[in-house]
């Protein structure tokens, strides 16, 4: 059986993993037969946002307990990652990509990766292993690997931003998985593009299976 590795950065969109984009990954993976672990790094979150009103709630929140809502208790610090115990590493969207992974929010390019999601990607990369990425997360992975062919749909905005990291931008519709087999990373929109949750699990099952297909 197949395993995979899951990245998250919280809970909830604006301050972590998109919740939609994390639970349609998680079933699409096993749904093809396949498992995974969710890891998350296990610091303090950028901030707390209210869901309702967007607006900021006062609360420090840490990443990996509020990874753990999602993934129903089951998760892992993202430091006891091990790209070879695992055949492949997804990281969905949401803000916490851009404020709790790196903070590319504040920093812009000259954004610090933290250690343990650099040390993930990296180390899965250099291993051969396919990396797949949805939504904004391929701006992260833009940082990390130089050279890679993404794609954040349609945005013309987040596509300079993956231009200026050195990275080719592959304009998509939604549902399409850009495939970049020289580096194997996979990336799809989500909801980068005005998708509802149907074309959010049409997404995600497109990424997970085109992994899936890659993996000898």
């Amino acid at each position: 059986m197949k395993k995979f590795a899951i990245i998250l950065s919280g809970c909830g969109v604006y301050d972590g993993a998109e919740i939609h984009e994390s639970v349609m990954t998680m079933f699409a993976i096993k749904n093809a037969g396949a498992d995974y672990m969710i890891f998350a790094p296990d610091i303090d979150q950028m901030h707390t946002v209210n869901h309702l009103n967007g607006s900021p709630a006062g609360e420090t929140r840490n990443v990996l307990a509020e990874s753990a809502r999602i993934a129903r208790g089951n998760a892992l610090p993202l430091s006891q990652y091990n790209a070879d115990d695992y055949d492949g590493l997804i990281l969905p969207g949401g803000f916490g990509v851009m404020k709790n992974l790196c903070n590319f929010v504040v920093k812009g390019y000259d954004c610090h990766v933290n250690t343990d999601v650099e040390h993930a990607v990296v180390t899965t990369y250099e291993a051969g292993k396919p990396i797949g990425a949805m939504c904004i997360a391929p701006v992260l992975i833009a940082k990390l690997i130089p050279g890679a062919a993404l794609t954040i749909g349609t945005d013309s905005k987040t596509a300079v931003d993956i231009e200026n990291l050195n990275c080719e931008h592959v304009f998509t519709d939604k549902g399409e998985v850009c495939i970049d087999r020289e580096n194997n990373i996979f990336t799809t929109a989500c909801y980068m593009q005005d998708a509802d949750i149907v074309e959010i699990a049409h997404s995600t099952q497109n990424l997970v299976n085109s992994i899936l297909e890659s993996i000898v």
